[in-house]
């Protein structure tokens, strides 16, 4: 069973940052893609960033490139998102993902972990 468990989200002021960090669990994890989504009130999840095994590859939403950095730390089994330049529109539940590949049809992408509690992002105006 792959687990994993989001945290470092928080409440910031626009334009502000925050670092994102995923641990994953029960998976060989430099075999696998990792990516992060996020789910605001009332709207579907979508792909935000994903990371290829090897961090050769990373894609980013429209929505967030040039803001987000995607990282990855295989030896600590640990997927990192750094957010600078916050917006009241990045509030939202960010999850992070076990994946099959990494690339611009993310947010269909198949998840081979367990859905974790996610991590809150509130960016006040």
């Amino acid at each position: 069973q792959v687990q994993v468990v989001e945290s470092g989200g928080g409440l910031v002021q626009a334009g502000g940052s925050l670092r994102l960090s995923c641990t994953a669990s029960g998976l060989t994890f430099n075999e696998y893609a990792m990516g992060w989504f996020r789910q605001a009130p009332g709207k579907e999840r979508e792909g935000v960033s994903c990371i290829s095994s090897s961090a050769e590859t990373t894609y980013y939403a429209d929505s967030v490139k040039g803001r987000f950095t995607i990282s990855r730390d295989n030896a600590k089994n640990t997927l990192y998102l750094e957010m600078n330049s916050l917006k009241p529109e990045d509030t939202a539940t960010y999850f992070c993902a076990a994946l099959g590949g990494c690339g611009r049809h993310l947010t269909e992408q198949y998840n081979y972990a367990d859905w974790g509690q996610g991590t809150q992002v509130t960016v006040s105006s």
